[in-house]
């Protein structure tokens, strides 16, 4: 069975689950027809973990690093996309803080990761 370097990281595996979470809410904006809201919840919710997945595909250290950058200012638009859910009464307050707390979370530990190249 073949398995990728990322699947190793804990980084890669927390953006998965909040990339399911993700995909769970658009689905529910669907049903409201809230398309465009959905649509771009599931692509950020796709970025995270495959641009981590994606840096460690090479061996070249600017590049890894710059798809960990790119992952971590994905976590920020996953917030603000969020924030706007809860506003416009899309998702609950609750939801919206879990979420959000993780993401920052994601954030600060994809730097951390990011630092270990330099």
């Amino acid at each position: 069975m073949t398995k990728f370097r990322f699947e190793d990281l804990e980084i890669w595996k927390e953006a998965i689950d909040i990339c399911i979470i993700f995909d769970q809410i658009a689905s529910a904006l669907e049903e409201k027809k809230r398309f465009r809201y959905a649509d771009q919840l599931r692509g950020v919710g796709m970025s995270v973990p495959n641009n981590i997945a994606e840096s460690t595909g090479t061996q070249m250290r600017g590049e890894q690093i710059q798809l960990l950058r790119f992952a971590h200012r994905e976590c920020f638009e996953g917030a603000n996309i969020l924030i706007i859910l809860h506003k416009l009464d899309l998702i609950s307050f609750a939801s919206k803080e879990d979420l959000v707390e993780r993401l920052d979370i994601l954030s600060r530990r994809i730097s951390a990761y990011s630092r270990s190249f330099k």
